[in-house]
């Protein structure tokens, strides 16, 4: 089954609320995308900002942490109403940060940049519950979908279903109707789209076209 997670890195933050609502028919999750100014050069929002969409929404929280220090922040975020957090194995600790997020609660998620070898991730599969394959470099919205994550893709498709893991392959980076489909076709059923929702003129509909491109692409 393919699930969307619109990004609200693309919508309007003056109207965040109404923006969400308009797409919420189609969303699985919603996916909030933190940056730190250090890990990647940009910076957005933080637990406050969690805050105020966890009142508006009941819709699942997947906030994706492109910090160098998450372990500084995962109990903020969890009381802010997070219901899981991804952290990236580039910033090392994962072991750690993976005890920590369990003992809050939280659902664990573990990124993976584009230039990353899977087999960084491999060691920690059967500790998380979601793993998020970038592909695209992370730290900006808009940017171009990156063809030459799809074997890795793939790969992590094939290494979850061998060990019969219970593990959502999420990915994120210039999905759109034209790319949903090679990244489906390769084992992600998690989608995470934000320029190709929010910039566009019926957002609803634009979720709503992604999952259809990427069902189309299922075996």
């Amino acid at each position: 089954m393919i699930r969307v997670a619109p990004s609200i890195l693309s919508a309007d933050f003056a109207a965040l609320g109404a923006a969400i609502d308009r797409v919420a028919p189609e969303a699985d999750w919603l996916h909030v995308d933190v940056m730190d100014g250090h890990f990647v050069p940009n910076l957005t929002i933080g637990p406050p900002v969690v805050k105020a969409i966890r009142r508006h929404t009941d819709l699942y929280l997947d906030c994706h942490l492109m910090m160098t220090n998450p372990g500084d922040y995962l109990e903020a975020f969890r009381a802010a109403g997070a219901d899981s957090c991804s952290v990236h194995v580039e910033v090392g600790d994962t072991a750690g940060l993976i005890g920590t997020m369990r003992d809050l609660g939280l659902g664990v998620g573990l990124a993976v940049n584009p230039e990353t070898p899977f087999d960084a991730t491999r060691p920690w599969l059967d500790r998380i519950d979601l793993l998020l394959v970038m592909t695209v470099h992370p730290g900006f919205g808009g940017q171009s979908f990156m063809g030459e994550v799809v074997p890795k893709i793939a790969t992590a498709a094939q290494a979850i279903s061998e060990q019969g893991l219970d593990v959502v392959l999420e990915v994120d980076g210039g999905i759109d109707p034209a790319t949903a489909p090679a990244v489906a076709g390769a084992g992600a059923r998690m989608l995470v789209a934000g320029s190709a929702i929010f910039g566009a003129s019926d957002p609803l509909e634009a979720a709503a076209a992604i999952r259809r491109a990427a069902a189309g692409a299922l075996p």
